[in-house]
């Protein structure tokens, strides 16, 4: 939930061209992790866990590309790209960790 907030911040400056394109894209995206996370927190079967749990992995590559394109075009510093990309990392780790974990249960 915290790189959602931290997305949310982080777009609040971009271009009103933007409002419909990368904006919506990038906090739909970031909001997509926490969301699936909880949904599959919230499902008994290890399958449906995992199901969960991978499509929170893919918006968060998602998120990480759309950062990448924004720092490319200009829109965010250096600085600010680099805080958010290691909390994507860390959390793309964390996300591995659990995935590999339940993997071996099932």
């Amino acid at each position: 939930m915290e790189l959602a907030q931290k997305i949310h911040v982080a777009t609040e400056g971009l271009p009103r061209k933007e409002d419909y394109g990368l904006t919506s894209q990038m906090r739909r995206s970031a909001l997509s992790i926490p969301g699936n996370l909880a949904e599959g927190f919230g499902r008994k079967h290890t399958k449906d866990k995992l199901n969960f749990y991978y499509a929170a992995r893919g918006s968060l590559a998602e998120t990480k590309s759309h950062l990448l394109y924004g720092q490319g075009v200009g829109y965010f510093k250096d600085a600010d790209c680099l805080e958010l990309k290691e909390s994507i990392s860390g959390i793309w780790q964390e996300l591995n960790a659990l995935i590999r974990s339940l993997q071996k249960k099932s």
